[in-house]
């Protein structure tokens, strides 16, 4: 099964500490680059999500975006620093006896509490594994929707790839029915020229005619490049039913390179009206694939 490259899941994890919720999308990259958006505290957790992601996808440019609700406990601690406190004291305390402030016979825990950096606010601290765990939990979540959702799209554009081999096929078969006439119809054509040139004064030389017929027939056989096409298209179509785990984009984009190379080496060989039509519905359809493969994994 092939796999597109365009897709979004999400995926959430609860417990009685927070709530996790990620989202991923991607759309086409011709390599895989996976951006991940999450609170920058939790940043020590960003390499095991890219790591989980590449378990998963091969290609595309993926987007993770980590939102995480804390609702069984504070994001912040109080720190008090005691130290500092017994510092300030006794400088007040001094302060106290070394003057007379009337009624302010002592230092007052108000007072103290208010001096700088002996009550502080700072982040609380994570248990780094449980918080990674977590996030690592609705990550997976997310990843079996998109991956879900990737597949989907991927046999839709299987399924179309398929048809459109079938029309590649088809020009391929009517190309082939034509080309065994461009000899003789050239043959013809050049008798007739020269008999008008020449008015029945000489008869024309049949061996003449048969040697220019041939020239002109092996400078303008097509069979390696229908042959090697036809080899192109079946390939394509085993790539398609057959898929499997590997990324195939790449390939699959190099094989549709060599079919449209084919295509142009057929309408420069063929000098022929009806073939040059033909190649040019041919390369329309080629370039129709060519387009919808940028978006396989």
């Amino acid at each position: 099964m092939i796999r597109s490259m365009t897709g979004f899941g999400r995926g959430e994890y609860a417990d009685d500490v927070s709530k996790v919720t990620v989202e991923i999308r991607s759309v086409n990259h011709r390599y895989l680059d996976i951006f991940v958006k999450m609170p920058r505290k939790y940043a020590f957790a960003e390499e095991a999500v890219k790591a989980a992601v590449k378990e998963r996808a091969s290609r595309g440019k993926v987007e993770v975006g980590i939102m995480v609700d804390n609702t069984g406990q504070s994001d912040s601690d109080v720190k008090l620093d005691t130290e500092l406190a017994a510092k300030y004291y006794d400088a007040l305390s001094e302060l106290l006896s070394s003057f007379d402030f009337g009624d302010e016979s002592r230092v007052s825990l108000s007072l103290l509490s208010r001096m700088p950096d002996v009550i502080k606010m700072t982040a609380a601290e994570e248990d780094e594994d449980a918080v990674t765990a977590r996030l690592l939990a609705a990550t997976e979540k997310a990843l079996d929707d998109f991956c879900s959702m990737r597949d989907a799209e991927g046999e839709k554009l299987a399924a179309d790839l398929l048809a459109r081999a079938d029309t590649v096929e088809d020009l391929r078969s009517r190309i082939e029915e034509r080309a065994p006439d461009i000899g003789r119809e050239y043959a013809e054509k050049f008798r007739a020229r020269i008999e008008e040139l020449l008015d029945g004064v000489y008869e024309v030389p049949e061996e003449r005619v048969a040697l220019e017929a041939a020239v002109f027939a092996d400078k303008a056989n097509i069979t390696e490049e229908l042959v090697r096409l036809d080899s192109h298209v079946s390939q394509l179509r085993s790539f398609l039913k057959t898929g499997g785990n590997e990324a195939i984009g790449k390939k699959i984009d190099f094989l549709i390179q060599e079919m449209n190379r084919e295509a142009n080496t057929i309408g420069s060989k063929s000098n022929d009206r009806e073939i040059t039509s033909l190649m040019l519905d041919l390369k329309a359809e080629i370039e129709k694939i060519r387009e919808q493969v940028q978006n396989i994994e």
